[in-house]
């Protein structure tokens, strides 16, 4: 009966032991969850957007070099216009007083240089008879010089009177010109869509201050007009295709290219921490939508480039590592953390890449263009390798060279944020 209770003890005392060894022993750590996703090949999209207010391309303020009472204005809100149309009158009495004594001025100027010219025709005469007269010697030579003069003298007037005329003929045309500025013609094709005078008020015309009397657009022909970050503007071009939404028009998408793009910068605080950098463009649509309004709020996305078969993957499931964490996958780990990336050093961009094992390998990549969701991979990666591709804290500071990893559970919420399960 001895050896069976010494047996008994025997396994008892292993059975602790292992119990107690098992205890003691480092656990593996537990798996992290993640999101799986996969290298795929397909067409992605550069887009850069931006949002303005949809403008006609022509635009034309009418308004008056002269001062003078509105007597006659047709034209109402709304209505289409063609080039050399009248818009409005201003009254002309005036202005044609103005080109009466102008013109009385101009006749009496040239009655003048006439009446001389008879004057140098007689003294050419007299000039002639005296010089003869002097030939014969019944004439001196005084009475010749006198007589040279008195020529002379009369041709001097008709030169003074000959200019006189010409500055009646300037004042003459000066004021005809006046007299016709005070029918205004439409400059363009398209429509009135703003009148700010009514008949009888007074216009106060100068070449300093305009007085607008009303604005011509040419509906026609429509434009949004964007700013666009100085990182994004060198993506564009001149001619690039683009979508347009106008929010009044809820759902439809109109077609539109670039046509000017701003060689100058619009600098908004410049010195602060709220500095920012930007340039205008602008996008013209290909057709005007019937309805299209100018001041309408709209949304450009513009196609700055395009592949149609390319390795891409979601846009967050590239990261960077500091490139001492790469050649060493040791060197930057802090216990179970990433240490502080130091001033200075040189970053990566990678991917972690997910072995049959379920552990995550980082994975050096070069990328290219990015879509709103996704990013092109040029380098580093093969169609159909599983990626991690969120959530966004584990890729961007918790995962690291060699983590075990398991998919999150749907519903479930990983480091970072909340998860969504997706098909690996």
């Amino acid at each position: 009966m001895t050896w069976w209770k010494g047996l008994i003890a025997a396994l008892i005392v292993a059975g602790v032991g292992g119990i107690t060894y098992a205890g003691l022993r480092e656990k593996p750590p537990p798996a992290i969850e993640v999101q799986f996703g996969k290298v795929k090949k397909g067409p992605i999209t550069r887009t850069v957007t931006g949002a303005g207010k949809v403008e006609a391309a022509t635009t034309v303020k009418i308004s008056s070099n002269l001062s003078g009472d509105l007597t006659e204005l047709p034209l109402k809100v709304g209505d289409v216009v063609v080039k050399g149309q009248v818009l409005a009158k201003l009254d002309r009495r005036r202005f044609e007083a103005n080109v009466r004594q102008s013109a009385a001025a101009l006749a009496a100027a040239k009655s003048e240089v006439a009446t001389v010219q008879v004057d140098i025709d007689r003294l050419t005469r007299e000039l002639e008879r005296v010089n003869g007269l002097v030939a014969k010697g019944l004439a001196s030579a005084a009475e010749a010089e006198r007589s040279v003069s008195d020529l002379a003298s009369a041709k001097s007037r008709q030169a003074a009177q000959s200019d006189r005329a010409a500055q009646a003929a300037a004042v003459l045309d000066e004021a005809q010109n006046n007299l016709g500025k005070t029918t205004l013609f439409s400059p363009i094709d398209g429509n009135v869509i703003e009148v700010t005078r009514e008949v009888g008020e007074r216009v106060r015309g100068s070449d300093f201050n305009e007085d607008v009397v009303m604005t011509l657009a040419a509906l026609h022909t429509m434009e949004v007009k964007i700013e666009v970050g100085e990182h994004e503007v060198v993506h564009l071009k001149i001619g690039q295709k683009s979508d347009i939404k106008i929010d009044a028009f809820e759902g439809q998408t109109f077609e539109g290219t670039v046509v000017e793009i701003a060689q100058k910068a619009l600098i908004r605080n410049p010195g602060t921490e709220q500095e920012t950098t930007s340039f205008p463009v602008t996008v013209a649509l290909v057709a005007k939508p019937d309805g299209v309004l100018p001041g309408m709020s709209a949304e450009v996305k513009v196609t700055a480039d395009q592949r149609d078969a390319a390795f891409i993957v979601p846009v967050q499931a590239v990261t960077v590592r500091p490139e001492r964490s790469l050649a060493d996958t040791s060197a930057n780990v802090e216990g179970n953390k990433l240490a502080a990336p130091k001033k200075g050093e040189t970053f990566a961009k990678i991917v972690f890449v997910v072995d049959a094992d379920k552990k995550v390998h980082t994975r050096r990549v070069k990328t290219g263009i990015s879509s709103d969701t996704d990013i092109e991979i040029i380098e580093g990666l093969t169609e159909g390798e599983e990626i991690i591709e969120g959530p966004y804290r584990t890729l961007a500071k918790d995962l690291k060279e060699g983590d075990l990893v398991e998919e999150q559970k749907a519903g479930g919420k990983g480091p970072g944020g909340a998860g969504r399960k997706r098909g690996g």
